[in-house]
């Protein structure tokens, strides 16, 4: 199931998306009764189309968004970094959220504005100490998310908190895709409708059972927080006005527009 978290007339519902539109503008959206991540699928009857209502982000995580950086081997050296040992773990704060269509916003205080693209997991019970191979079981579901980043402050600050946590730095969307195997998919983002990155979760440094069990092994993972599993090489500032477009093979398209704040 496609299932998305939408608006209309600024009331947030959730439904389950039927369309062949990677970005949900086309296509239709079958009303659930209540939030699907604490309670069963049960449809209200309501079929509403997806021209009529905001999609909006498919998940506001409760608790937080855990990042894994320089998990692609490739965008490690592009940055001049070493490969790590293990999973780096990274937070963005759930205020950096914001869905499909809405603007990211470009600081004043950074001169250096990155996109990565990536695919997001999206927990759906309480979870800790997962071993690898069960890691399916806490697993609701997968989204499309863009990491940007305040390049240059992560490297004076040295650390990510600002870098990576301004808000509007975590859109996420179109919707959370159930049924999907991500051991081997496509993510690409786009700037403008040139294509920046190209890369397969395929070529993951670790894979999705080795970095649950990891975060799970030193904090508990809660329904609705998201995973972002890290971006291909590629990666590279965005300007005002500039649309950016992530895709993830069997999931969709997100795609926002770059903003300054009035």
């Amino acid at each position: 199931m496609r299932i998305a978290r939408f608006s209309v007339d600024d009331e947030p519902k959730y439904g389950v998306v039927e369309t062949d539109d990677p970005e949900g503008l086309v296509g239709t959206v079958s009303v659930l009764d209540s939030d699907p991540l604490y309670r069963p699928v049960q449809f209200t009857g309501e079929k509403l189309q997806l021209a009529d209502v905001r999609l909006l982000a498919p998940v506001i995580p409760r608790s937080k968004v855990v990042g894994v950086g320089r998990n692609y081997r490739a965008h490690a050296e592009e940055l001049g970094n070493e490969v790590p040992a293990q999973p780096l773990i990274f937070y963005k704060p759930n205020t950096s959220v914001i869905g499909p269509r809405d603007g990211i916003v470009y600081p004043e205080q950074t001169n250096e504005l990155h996109f990565e693209g990536e695919l997001a997991i999206v927990i759906g019970r309480i979870c800790r100490d997962v071993p690898k191979e069960r890691v399916d079981e806490v697993i609701f579901g997968y989204t499309i998310g863009n990491d940007v980043t305040a390049r240059d402050l992560q490297k004076s600050d040295g650390q990510w908190a600002r870098a990576k946590g301004y808000d509007t730095f975590c859109p996420l969307g179109p919707w959370i895709s159930t049924e999907l195997d991500a051991s081997d998919l496509r993510v690409t983002t786009e700037v403008n409708g040139e294509l920046k990155q190209d890369g397969r979760t395929s070529q993951f440094i670790f894979g999705i059972p080795e970095v649950l069990a990891y975060i799970t092994s030193f904090t508990t993972l809660l329904p609705g927080d998201v995973v972002l599993t890290g971006t291909p090489a590629g990666v590279g500032p965005m300007l005002p006005g500039d649309e950016v477009s992530v895709g993830v093979e069997g999931i969709g398209t997100l795609t926002n527009k770059v903003i300054v704040r009035d």
